[in-house]
């Protein structure tokens, strides 16, 4: 079969797409014939490498992806040839305590398909049937392939972490990427008064269709200053912060006081300076979150697939061109998802 992989760190001159061997399932896994996958900013963090993460190379990357069920382990029960399905790429051991008291993402042994172990851009991939979710007749496979990290990352951070009520308001960062436009529809799905910010009208537009009512061009004008004016210099109840170091002080100086900053990532930078007394003085909370647990990743990709909520996908292209994938990610380049294919399926 043939898989995207690299066999070394660096730039994206590194990725390819190539002879791979077929997957060798464990008995409590499912070989899954992958119809359509996405990128995030993950696959460009473990494709230049990451601290303490020591892959076997070559490695083969990809977290999002949905298929067709082609062979099951002797211990799966939950899904059979010929089964629509859409992976969840947060492993969990299920015995350890935080697993035990149902909070998976909380696991001591938590870790990543596509990151820490190999990942699903591949013709056939072998996934843990606890990481599998049915996708029903009618979804189609871009959806079923690019929404499950994002929108269950999303769901985490506002209603588990952030608690976000009806009628609170809420600043959304980066809101062209995809946790970022996944939140959005949340937020608006909740009732919330949502701020939105990107780097162009387009991305702009792009964020109200998917429910913000304030948006912001960010490169153009001070996210506090226009927070401030909007609220009355009361501040949001709420920021989403994946961005990290480069927006870290305007996400606290945008916080009403009690506000909740919630962040699941820091793709400029996880080490930005602070202000202690800001927090401590207005009472705020800095929350962190990671992934889903499988109640939270079912309760929200239903509402993907009854389309309540929508995966907005900028591009699809086959696993041959995901380096060009991997650079519309990094520049930054369009609105929503971006998704790969495998050629044998185009």
């Amino acid at each position: 079969m043939k898989a995207v992989q690299f066999a070394a760190h660096g730039d994206r001159d590194v990725v390819e797409y190539g002879e791979f061997p077929e997957p060798d399932p464990a008995d409590d896994e499912v070989v899954v014939d992958v119809k359509s996958g996405a990128l995030n900013h993950l696959d460009v963090w473990t494709r230049r490498g990451l601290p303490g993460i020591d892959l076997e190379m070559p490695h083969v990357p990809g977290s999002d992806a949905a298929g067709v069920v082609e062979s099951t382990g002797a211990r799966v029960d939950r899904f059979a040839p010929g089964d629509r399905v859409a992976v969840s790429a947060g492993v969990a051991c299920g015995s350890c305590e935080f697993c035990r008291a149902g909070d998976e993402t909380r696991c001591v042994r938590f870790h990543i398909i596509g990151e820490h172990v190999p990942g699903v851009h591949a013709e056939r991939a072998a996934v843990p049937a606890d990481n599998l979710v049915s996708v029903p007749d009618g979804v189609p496979w871009p959806v079923a392939g690019s929404a499950a990290l994002v929108f269950q990352t999303a769901w985490r951070m506002l209603h588990t972490r952030a608690e976000l009520r009806q009628g609170e308001s809420i600043l959304v960062l980066g809101a062209s990427g995809g946790v970022g436009h996944a939140a959005v529809q949340i937020a608006d799905h909740a009732g919330a008064e949502v701020y939105a910010t990107a780097s162009s009208e387009a991305k702009l537009a792009h964020a109200e269709d998917c429910g913000a009512d304030h948006v912001l061009d960010y490169s153009a004008a001070s996210v506090t200053d226009w927070i401030q004016a909007e609220t009355g210099k009361r501040g949001v109840d709420v920021v989403v912060d994946h961005v990290g170091a480069e927006t870290w002080t305007d996400s606290l100086r945008s916080l009403a006081k009690g506000g909740r900053l919630v962040t699941c990532g820091a793709t400029t930078g996880g080490r930005p300076e602070t202000d202690i007394n800001r927090i401590f003085w207005n009472q705020l909370e800095v929350l962190g979150s990671t992934m889903g647990t499988p109640g939270e990743v079912d309760d929200v990709l239903s509402l993907v697939w009854d389309g309540t909520f929508e995966p907005r996908i900028r591009e699809t292209l086959p696993m041959s061109e995901a380096a060009r994938a991997h650079e519309l990610i990094e520049g930054r380049e369009g609105f929503g998802k971006v998704v790969v294919v495998p050629d044998s399926e185009r």
